[in-house]
């Protein structure tokens, strides 16, 4: 399941759930200020990045200015708990599923968390076809899947 981690006035976490919504996509929304972040959450991030908390901490961001702090002055542990306390500090959205992290919106990264049936369709890998499908067609085309799924009563994974 994909999980986005989000604010309510963030315009880039609007764009990211509006993407999955009109693709369709199943999504978990966790509102960073409305929930409490727990060391999971923290760790299921860093598990995806290449520079560590440098890739979902703003030290930008007014409470870290204001701490006056250094990331590499920092143990994990004090890190994390500065994040739990601070959810604020983090960039946004952070859009997780296994392996795949995305962090801020971008239009073209996005697709990396499009369903593999999808991705068939676009590819043409099942369609006779032989050739990259139009992307609006591919999208109609996998629509017009889910909607029959749904009449049948098959629930899509």
């Amino acid at each position: 399941m994909i999980t986005i981690y989000t604010t309510p006035s963030c315009s880039s976490c609007r764009k990211a759930k509006k993407w999955f919504e009109d693709h369709r996509i199943e999504y978990r929304e966790k509102n960073i200020f409305n929930i409490q972040l727990t060391r999971d959450d923290i760790v299921a991030m860093l598990r995806n990045t290449d520079s560590g908390f440098e890739d979902i901490i703003s030290t930008r961001s007014k409470v870290f200015q204001e701490q006056n702090l250094d990331i590499d002055d920092m143990t994990m542990s004090e890190l994390t708990n500065f994040i739990i306390n601070n959810p604020s500090v983090l960039r946004r959205p952070i859009i997780i599923e296994d392996q795949k992290m995305q962090v801020g919106y971008n239009e073209d990264e996005i697709r990396t968390f499009i369903p593999r049936r999808l991705r068939e369709i676009i590819m043409c890998t099942t369609c006779d076809k032989g050739d990259d499908c139009d992307y609006k067609n591919a999208l109609n085309i996998y629509f017009e899947e889910l909607r029959d799924k749904e009449r049948s009563g098959v629930h899509q994974n």
